[in-house]
């Protein structure tokens, strides 16, 4: 296996307050990796300091093979704020428009708009099967469609590592399945590696092969069919904390996908 993201020893405080403590873990290529643990125990902070984004207090951060400090190839890396759906619904843009920013960088400011540029715009539209909704303002979206696009706008790149900060937070139960399923075939069909930072245990554990449960401190196990849920989960969150799961669950009926 291949590291794509090695950490070791991280802190990174925000502040005076240390948020991250002492974090080594290593995430492999074609991993997916859910990012779970109480409200307040340092998620975000985390996916930031991988994103480069919040400077380290000490330790070290590696993206595919690179020092993050000397790391430049950040066209391989998509992103997804938890923010990222949150903007004027009357702005002007189609969803293919929206889609299309995701090719824009320094190096062809100016230039976009080539016929390859457009073909890994509909790639990207097509693998979050949202393609029929092209030409629809992205205000008219519902709320799992518009987080599909702004995946869509991340993949558009063609990049090699995915990270999304709670993205499914206001997607009713039906919208979140089909979002997971989604990048569950990102992950198998393209060999995408994905982090997620995700409330929902369920998904995680049915779907994903890693898993990084954080406060303060950062847990890591990988998730097989042995694995025992809350061996993980009161690392995290507590020895009070008991987490009834059914392995049966995940071999349901997944949702449609067309709507």
């Amino acid at each position: 296996m291949e590291p794509i993201i090695e950490v070791q020893e991280l802190v990174v405080k925000r502040g005076p307050s240390e948020v991250i403590s002492e974090a080594s873990f290593v995430i492999e290529r074609g991993d997916y990796v859910g990012i779970m643990g109480p409200n307040g125990g340092g998620k975000t902070t985390l996916v930031l300091a991988l994103l480069g984004m919040l400077p380290k207090e000490k330790g070290s951060i590696r993206i595919m093979g690179e020092d993050i400090e000397s790391f430049d190839q950040w066209d391989k890396v998509g992103y997804v704020s938890q923010y990222a759906i949150n903007f004027d619904s009357h702005f002007p843009l189609t969803v293919r428009e929206l889609v299309g920013l995701g090719r824009v960088n320094r190096k062809n400011l100016g230039r976009f708009r080539k016929k390859e540029d457009w073909k890994a715009v509909d790639e990207a539209l097509e693998a979050m099967n949202i393609t029929n909704l092209a030409r629809k303002r992205i205000g008219q979206l519902s709320g799992g469609q518009r987080q599909r696009a702004f995946v869509a706008k991340s993949l558009v790149s063609k990049p090699e590592l995915l990270m999304l900060d709670e993205p499914v937070t206001d997607l009713d139960p039906v919208s979140r399945e089909r979002f997971f399923k989604r990048l569950s075939n990102l992950n198998q069909m393209k060999g995408l590696t994905i982090l997620i930072v995700s409330h929902d245990l369920t998904a995680i554990f049915c779907r994903m092969s890693r898993v990084l449960c954080v406060n303060k401190q950062v847990h890591s196990a990988a998730i097989t069919e042995e694995t025992v849920p809350d061996d993980i989960l009161r690392k995290g969150y507590g020895d009070h904390f008991h987490f009834v799961f059914h392995r049966e669950l995940c071999k349901g009926v997944f949702v449609d996908e067309q709507s």
